[in-house]
């Protein structure tokens, strides 16, 4: 059955909610996250400071270095998981099938929903088609029944973008795909606040100029490999006439059929929690055993 996925990222989540509740840090560089002076990462920053170059995961001295004059404030976590279920809330009332990824970001089929709403009260789609990203594109598109699918569910992304911005403040960025890796890789493309949808016509287009490291499931040492065959970009690997098993292993069929935009992932429904971590980090490097078993003990 053909599926409409979306992918919904709220945009720099946590640095967000500090601009939104203080409004003196709106257009300022905020990075959350402990400050340069201490051992620490980056939480989150917001665009302002990823114009310097500061992203997640990275030393906070480093972020500190890059962007001088950053504000930086420590996380409110309890804060950004109580925000997270007010939209989560919002998301639930789409009735689609929802995977929830992580605190600020989800997938949701709503092929169900959409399907039901074309059929009964959307009318024609790409008239409804306005300041959109992927509009650029559409005079060309066929009337493909598959595509105008995924053009009726754009009305409901506008308003579920316009629910989150009316009633927390926040924006999110929504990409629609009929599977979930146009989805995501469409969620990406037009951040901030974007609307983008890939249609099934344009798909291996759209991917054809990204990095090889876009595709899900590729990481560090897929991308030298490839990379060493003088396979950079989607495109490459579309071009590609030989086994890619040879360069990615057991991967390589999977891989071959994500970079033309084939994906038969079904969503990961249900609360089961699969894994769960916490961290600690020190001022300074430490082999104390006892001072790591009592931090062990407090996780």
């Amino acid at each position: 059955m053909f599926r409409v996925i979306f992918h919904l990222d709220m945009d720099a989540f946590y640095a967000s909610i500090e601009q939104r509740d203080n409004p003196s840090l709106r257009g300022k560089p905020v990075i959350v996250g402990a400050p340069p002076t201490q051992r620490g990462v980056v939480c989150a920053a917001s665009y302002e400071a990823r114009k310097f170059g500061v992203r997640s995961a990275m030393p906070s001295v480093t972020a500190g270095r890059l962007c001088p004059k950053g504000i930086f404030i420590r996380p409110r976590m309890d804060h950004y998981r109580e925000e997270s279920r007010k939209i989560m809330a919002l998301v639930a009332q789409t009735g689609a099938l929802i995977e929830r990824v992580s605190i600020d970001e989800a997938y949701l089929d709503l092929s169900a929903v959409v399907g039901q709403a074309s059929s009964l009260s959307f009318g024609p789609a790409r008239p409804a088609l306005s300041n959109f990203t992927a509009e650029s594109e559409a005079g060309r598109m066929p009337a493909l029944q598959t595509d105008d699918v995924l053009y009726h569910a754009v009305p409901l992304a506008r308003e579920l973008k316009r629910k989150i911005f009316s009633q927390c403040g926040l924006t999110a960025s929504i990409g629609i795909a009929a599977n979930k890796l146009l989805a995501k890789l469409a969620s990406d493309f037009n951040k901030p606040d974007g609307l983008t949808l890939v249609p099934e016509r344009d798909k291996v287009l759209f991917l054809r100029p990204m990095s090889v490291r876009a595709i899900h499931g590729v990481g560090k040492v897929t991308e030298q490999a490839l990379n060493q065959a003088g396979i950079t970009t989607v495109g490459d690997l579309q071009d590609y006439p030989g086994d890619l098993r040879a360069l990615a292993g057991s991967f390589g069929p999977k891989l071959k059929q994500f970079a033309f935009g084939d994906d038969d992932r079904q969503l990961e429904l249900g609360d089961e929690v699969k894994s769960i971590s916490s961290e600690e980090t020190f001022l300074r490097d430490t082999d104390d055993r006892p001072a790591l078993r009592k931090c062990l003990r407090e996780q």
